[in-house]
């Protein structure tokens, strides 16, 4: 059975925090937590074949970091296939170690990326929030019906 892959706003939700998220795109792409919108370049990325994403998924497995396949956050006016994003379930908190390690692996020491076809995001819990509509039961079946 295939994995069913989650909201990112959702996985806060159900946690009950701000959660980290990181998405992967085109060198020099414009829209970096949406890669799927940006119609500058002709070429898209492909997650799939991202050899830099395949370390990052073995690095964190090799250092004990939870993490999991996810999807953007849920828009009600549209349909977004998977993009390669990731889900880490660590808590976004400076004095938390296993933060520490990851954002001093993904990140240079001014705070850009080191890796120039992937972003690293935190999404509050308050804009998660926004989408709490979404956890009634049902929801996403009566969307469907009238999309």
């Amino acid at each position: 059975m295939p994995q069913r892959i989650e909201h990112i706003d959702a996985i806060a939700r159900k946690k009950q925090r701000g959660v980290l998220i990181i998405t992967f795109h085109a060198k020099n792409a414009k829209n970096k937590f949406c890669p799927w919108l940006d119609f500058s370049s002709s070429k898209r990325h492909k997650w799939e074949k991202d050899k830099r994403r395949e370390a990052l998924c073995n690095w964190l497995t090799e250092h004990h970091i939870d993490w999991q396949p996810c999807g953007s956050v849920a828009n009600e006016n549209s349909m977004i296939s998977y993009h390669g994003e990731i889900y880490l379930d660590v808590p976004y908190d400076e004095n938390n170690p296993l933060y520490v390690l990851v954002r001093d692996y993904l990140e240079n020491p001014d705070g850009t990326m080191r890796f120039d076809t992937m972003s690293f995001w935190h999404l509050s819990l308050e804009k998660a929030m926004e989408n709490a509509h979404h956890d009634e039961p049902d929801f996403w079946e009566k969307w469907a019906t009238d999309f």
